[in-house]
C-alpha cells in the first residue's frame, strides 16, 4: 500500500509547485531598489563626452532612466514607444548606454530616432550594476525626491505604459513634497 502512496504524493507535490510556477509572471521580478533612493552618478553624455551629467541635477522632477545598448535586440522593439512618448513632452527620458560602444550607440540613435534628453556612457556596466540591471532594456520610474518607484524589466510596451508608467508619472509629478507615491497606488501597475 506504501510504495502506491508515496508515488502518488511526490505526484501530486510536483503538480501543485509546477502548477504554482505557471501562475508567476516572469515580467514582475521584484525588485529590492522600489521605494528606495536610486544610486546616484556622474557620467558623460554619449552626444557631448566633454560634458557630464549628474542624479542630482533630476532632484525635484520625475523621470525615466531607459537602459538601452545598439547590440540590444528587443531595445529596438521598444523604441518607436520611447520617439513617440519623448515627443509627447510627458516626461524627460535619460538614456543609460550600457555596455556599448559610444560610437554605435550614436549611430544607432542618429538610424532610430533619439527619444533621450541625454544618453547616458555606462561603458562597464558599473551604474547598470548599481541599479541592479541583469538585462537590457529595463526602465526606471524616479520620483522628485530621487526614489525609484517602478522598474520595467524588458522592453516597455504600449500596456505597460498606458497601464502603469504614465498614470504613475502623472501622480508622482502632481504629487506635494510631503506625498508619498508608489506604483501600488496606481491599478494595474503591480
Amino acid at each position: 500500500m506504501l510504495r502506491y502512496i508515496v508515488p502518488l504524493v511526490v505526484f501530486l507535490g510536483v503538480t501543485v509547485f509546477l502548477y504554482m510556477g505557471l501562475s508567476l509572471k516572469p515580467r514582475e521580478v521584484p525588485s529590492p531598489f522600489i521605494n528606495k533612493p536610486a544610486p546616484t552618478f556622474m557620467l558623460q553624455k554619449l552626444h557631448e563626452p566633454e560634458a557630464y551629467f549628474s542624479t542630482s541635477e533630476m532632484l525635484g522632477k520625475v523621470w525615466l532612466l531607459n537602459v538601452w545598448a545598439s547590440w540590444c535586440v528587443a531595445c529596438r522593439s521598444e523604441h518607436p514607444l520611447l520617439v513617440q512618448l519623448s515627443r509627447a513632452n510627458i516626461v524627460p527620458i535619460y538614456g543609460l548606454n550600457y555596455k556599448d560602444v559610444p560610437t554605435e550607440g550614436k549611430n544607432w540613435l542618429a538610424q532610430l530616432g533619439d527619444p533621450y534628453t541625454a544618453s547616458l556612457i555606462d561603458y562597464e556596466g558599473k551604474v547598470g550594476i548599481d541599479y541592479g540591471v541583469y538585462g537590457v532594456p529595463e526602465t526606471f520610474v524616479i520620483d522628485k525626491q530621487g526614489i525609484i518607484r517602478h522598474k520595467v524589466i524588458g522592453p516597455v510596451t504600449p500596456s505597460a505604459l498606458d497601464n502603469c508608467v504614465l498614470p504613475l508619472v502623472k501622480k508622482l509629478q502632481q504629487a506635494s513634497a510631503q506625498q508619498v507615491v508608489t506604483r501600488d497606488t496606481v491599478e494595474g501597475c503591480v
